[in-house]
């Protein structure tokens, strides 16, 4: 049976627990924290999120698996502000196999369970999925666990996210996840050709796993580390009046920043979708475009989102 080995935290008191990728932490996660802390101060247990590395589906089905919403230390982070301690499990074939009473079992053994809350669209185990509520009250009865379910927020999930984001629906991917879709990358040296027409920019190192809006023009506002947020505009593509052949690139125009950005990690927090990228016929026509993308980027209210 898969156990937990000994170099990972056991915690001494006992628990109440919930189970998840929590990929995006989104508004539906923060109700199951808000949930799980609520019930867990109630029956004076501590708050506990398990969660995966990698994504489940790399295992299970490699090509179905998605492109992530945030990388593991910021998801970690992310649950941590919400009050939960954080468990990360590696995702393996033997985990993969462990059944929903074996789950039980760990849980109790080794996290000192009590409590577990089941997201509502939620299951684990092996031979859990499309099985009912009763099916898990069942399991943890037979091992002092109480389940409860979480309650639904409608219209809210990973899966959701992902799809506004591909069709570059920002601001929908927004209002699910409670804040603005970010990216954070290394600043990597480019072609200096923003530098060049006024407009320098900032080019960021992809990270293959996650998920990229597509290609276009953005509103963003960027944490550079130097505790200030600046507007920003973003373009993502390949900048097909240059060339045919450059390779997809992230380049930030960060608005009233002066200073030297490379080799440091930003955030690129997304507003909304200001164009599609074009082929423009000459560069007075390239310029022209951007001074018209960055006021446009400034007028945006800031005041745009509930963030969690």
């Amino acid at each position: 049976m898969f156990s937990v080995s000994d170099s990972q935290k056991k915690l001494k008191n006992p628990t109440g627990v919930t189970v998840g990728t929590f990929d995006g932490v989104h508004r539906g996660h923060a109700l199951v924290a808000e949930s799980l802390r609520k019930a867990c101060g109630e029956r004076g247990l501590t708050p506990l999120a398990i969660t995966f590395e990698p994504h489940p589906l790399a295992v299970v089905a490699p090509e179905r698996a998605p492109r992530l919403l945030e990388n593991p230390r910021e998801r970690e982070s992310r649950l941590r502000e919400m009050g939960l301690e954080v468990e990360v499990l590696e995702f393996n074939d033997k985990l993969r196999a462990v059944t929903v009473d074996q789950w039980f079992g760990i849980l109790r053994r080794d996290y000192n369970a009590r409590l577990i809350l089941l997201g509502y669209d939620n299951s684990f185990g092996s031979d859990g999925k499309g099985k009912s509520l009763n099916y898990f009250i069942e399991a943890g009865q037979r091992h002092g666990i109480e389940v409860k379910m979480a309650e639904e927020l409608q219209g809210v999930s990973s899966s959701g996210i992902r799809a506004a984001i591909t069709a570059g629906r920002i601001k929908d991917a927004n209002r699910m996840l409670g804040r603005e879709y970010c990216i954070e990358g290394r600043v990597v040296h480019g072609r200096a050709v923003g530098r060049e027409l006024g407009f320098p920019t900032a080019n960021v190192e992809l990270d293959p796993a996650l998920l990229l809006p597509p290609k276009g023009v953005y509103a963003a506002d960027v944490d550079a580390g130097d505790c200030s947020i600046y507007r920003s505009v973003v373009n993502i593509g390949k900048a097909p009046t240059f060339s045919d052949n450059i390779p997809l690139t992230l380049e930030v125009h960060l608005l009233g920043f002066h200073g030297d950005l490379y080799g440091k990690n930003i955030k690129v927090k997304f507003i909304e979708k200001l164009r599609d990228e074009k082929k423009f016929a000459n560069l007075e026509e390239l310029m022209d475009a951007i001074k018209k993308d960055v006021a446009d980027a400034v007028k945006i209210d800031t005041n745009r989102v509930q963030v969690i």
